[in-house]
C-alpha cells in the first residue's frame, strides 16, 4: 500500500515561514510536498558566492537570505511555482544524484503536460527548453539530513525575468534563464502546481492528499450571486451559497446557550467597568460568557478595542486604532489579583499599525500578572504578529504558560475567511513557540463550508506543528455582514472530531458546539501539564 502525500497549496508565504514549516515537518515524520510563491527574495546557497548578487537587494524590493541548501544565488518572486518536498529519501552513497534527478524527471514530465519540451542538461542540475540554446526554466536546490529531504524546486511560470538579472543565477554567468510564459505557455502557478504534484506523487510512489488555499476540489454548480466580498470571496473558494443558513433561521438547540447573570457574573462586570478594561467575552458576543464569568475566568483583550483585520467571522470593532494606553498591563493584573485568579487569559487585537505589533504590551501585561499574584498562570492568545519571529520572542521571553494562535478554518477558506493572515505563518508561530519549549495551543471553527476532511487535515498540520491543546467549536454568525453559516455541525460529529484529535496525539481537546478559544482554559493547560510530565 502506497503512502500518503499531503500535499499543500499555501499561496504566497514569507520564505522565513516555509523554511520553519519545513524544519518542523522535516523532525517529524510522513511525506509532505508544500507548493506556494514567494514574494520577491533571493536566497544563498552553502556554495554562493557575495559577488554573484549584482544589486542592493533592497534597491529592487527583495530580501537577501542565506540557507542550508546545495547551489548558488537564485531568485524566488510571484509567478514562480515553489515545490519543497519532505520526504525519506534513501540513504545510499549517490543519494543527492540520484534524488537531483528524480525531480527533474518531475518538472520535465510537468512541463511536458503543457506541451513543453525540456531536459536536464549533465553538470547543471535543474531543467533547461532549447537544446540549441540552452535556457533554464527550473532551478534545483535540495538537501538530504537524516534520509529526508529539504528544500526543492523553483519552477518560473510567468515570473518577472528581470528579477534574475540583478544576480549571477545558480552562478552560471553564460546561460540565460527562462519561464513557461516567455516560452509561448500561458498557465497559472496554481494550474502548473496541480500537475506537479499529481506528477510527483506518481514519481515517488505516494497516494497524494491535497489542500490548497481557494483550491476547492470541484467548484459547486449553482446559481446564486454573490453580494458582499465576504460572499465573493467563500463563493471563489467554493463555498455554495444558496446551502447557507439564513441569517434570521432559528438556531439549533444544541448552540442555543443558556444565559445566567447571577451574582458573580454581575461582580466581574462591575469590576471590569470600574477598572476600565475590555474582555473579549463582550466584544466578540461569545455564548460562554454566563458559563466562565460564573466561574470567575475572563479573557481580558489588551491594546485597545479596534482592530487593524477584518476577519469575517469576528464582531470585534476594525475602525481607526488608537494609541495604546500604558496603565492597560498594571489595571489587567489588578483585576487578576481581585478576583483571585489561578489562570488568567490575556488576548488583543490585532495591531498592525504598530512596529512590534502589540507584543510588548503583551509581554508587559504578563510580567505585571506574574508580579500581582506570582502563582496564576497565564494563557495568551496572541495575533500572528506579520511573522515577526522577534515580536514572537518578546511575549515568550515574559513566560506566559500557554502561548495560544488560532488557525481558525481549513486551508481552503483562509483567504475568504481571515484574508490579512496566512495558513503557513500561523503555523510557523505556532512552530517556533513549541520549539523554543512551550504549550501550545490553536483553535478552529467549524460550519464556514468545510469538509470533515480538511477538518481533518488541518488538525493533523497543527499536530504536525507540535499543537499540544486544540479546542474546536461552532461558528454563529454576528451580523447579516458576518460570513454566513454553511451548516450547523451536530454534538455527535463533535464527539467524532475529538476522538480524531486525540487519535492525533493532542494532550486535551475541546470539541463542542459552544467550544471557543478560551473554553476551559484552565483545563486544557492541566491535562497538557500532566501529560507533559509523563512523557
Amino acid at each position: 500500500m502506497s503512502d500518503t502525500l499531503r500535499v499543500r497549496w499555501l499561496g504566497r508565504t514569507d520564505y522565513d515561514d516555509a523554511l520553519e514549516l519545513q524544519h518542523r515537518l522535516h523532525e517529524g515524520t510522513g511525506s509532505w510536498l508544500l507548493l506556494l510563491e514567494h514574494p520577491h527574495t533571493y536566497t544563498m546557497g552553502v556554495r554562493a558566492k557575495r559577488e554573484h548578487v549584482l544589486v542592493d537587494p533592497a534597491d529592487v524590493g527583495a530580501r537577501l537570505v542565506w540557507t542550508d541548501r546545495g547551489g548558488d544565488v537564485t531568485y524566488h518572486g510571484p509567478g514562480q511555482l515553489v515545490a519543497y518536498p519532505i520526504v525519506d529519501v534513501p540513504v545510499e552513497p549517490d543519494s543527492t544524484p540520484r534524488y537531483v534527478h528524480r525531480l527533474e524527471q518531475v518538472l520535465i514530465e510537468t512541463l511536458a503536460e503543457f506541451q513543453l519540451a525540456a531536459f536536464a542538461l549533465d553538470g547543471y542540475p535543474g531543467v533547461w527548453v532549447d537544446a540549441a540554446a540552452p535556457r533554464k526554466i527550473a532551478a534545483i536546490g535540495v538537501k538530504l539530513t537524516r534520509g529526508r529531504s529539504l528544500h526543492g524546486i523553483a519552477l518560473n511560470v510567468t515570473t518577472d525575468l528581470g528579477m534574475f538579472g540583478h544576480i549571477v543565477p545558480c552562478g552560471i554567468p553564460d546561460k540565460p534563464v527562462t519561464s513557461m510564459a516567455a516560452e509561448g505557455v500561458r498557465v497559472s502557478v496554481e494550474d502548473v502546481a496541480r500537475v506537479f504534484a499529481r506528477r510527483f506523487a506518481v514519481t515517488f510512489g505516494l497516494e497524494a492528499r491535497s489542500a490548497g488555499v481557494d483550491w476547492p476540489v470541484a467548484q459547486p454548480a449553482s446559481s446564486e450571486s454573490a453580494t458582499s466580498p465576504v460572499e465573493r470571496r467563500l463563493q471563489r473558494a467554493g463555498v455554495s451559497l444558496g446551502e447557507a443558513v439564513p441569517f434570521h433561521a432559528r438556531k439549533p438547540a444544541w448552540v442555543r446557550p443558556r444565559v445566567r447573570h447571577g451574582s458573580e457574573v454581575l461582580e466581574l462586570k462591575r469590576l471590569v467597568g470600574q477598572l476600565s478594561l475590555v474582555t473579549v467575552c463582550e466584544e466578540a458576543g461569545c455564548p460562554n460568557l454566563s458559563e466562565c464569568w460564573k466561574d470567575g475566568t475572563a479573557t481580558f483583550m489588551i491594546n485597545g478595542e479596534r482592530c487593524t483585520r477584518a476577519c469575517t467571522f469576528c464582531l470585534v470593532d476594525t475602525s481607526h486604532p488608537l494609541p495604546l494606553d500604558p496603565g492597560e498591563p498594571d489595571r489587567v493584573a489588578a483585576a487578576v489579583a481581585a478576583l483571585d485568579l489561578e489562570f488568567a487569559v490575556v488576548t488583543a487585537v490585532a495591531r498592525d499599525d504598530l512596529a512590534d505589533g502589540g507584543a510588548e504590551a503583551f509581554a508587559r501585561t504578563i510580567r505585571a500578572i506574574k508580579l500581582a499574584r506570582p502563582t496564576t498562570r497565564v494563557e495568551v492568545l496572541i495575533p500572528d504578529f506579520k511573522g515577526s519571529a522577534a515580536a514572537l520572542d518578546t511575549v515568550l521571553e515574559a513566560g506566559p504558560d500557554v502561548l495560544n494562535h488560532n488557525l481558525e478554518t481549513v486551508l481552503r477558506l483562509q483567504r475568504a475567511v481571515r484574508p490579512s493572515a496566512h495558513y503557513a505563518r500561523s503555523l510557523a508561530v505556532l512552530s517556533r513557540a513549541q520549539r523554543a519549549g512551550f504549550v501550545t495551543k490553536s483553535g478552529l471553527m467549524v460550519g464556514l463550508g468545510e469538509s470533515f476532511d480538511e477538518l481533518r487535515e488541518a488538525m493533523g498540520d497543527l499536530a504536525a506543528a507540535g499543537v499540544s491543546i486544540l479546542t474546536v467549536g461552532q461558528y454563529l454568525r454576528p451580523t447579516q455582514w458576518h460570513a454566513p453559516v454553511a451548516r450547523y455541525w451536530h454534538p455527535e460529529e463533535f464527539d467524532m472530531i475529538r476522538d480524531y484529535a486525540t487519535e492525533l496525539g493532542f494532550r486535551f481537546v475541546e470539541a463542542s458546539p459552544l467550544a471557543r478559544s478560551s473554553y476551559h482554559a484552565k483545563r486544557g493547560s492541566d491535562a497538557a501539564q500532566v501529560l507533559a510530565e509523563r512523557a
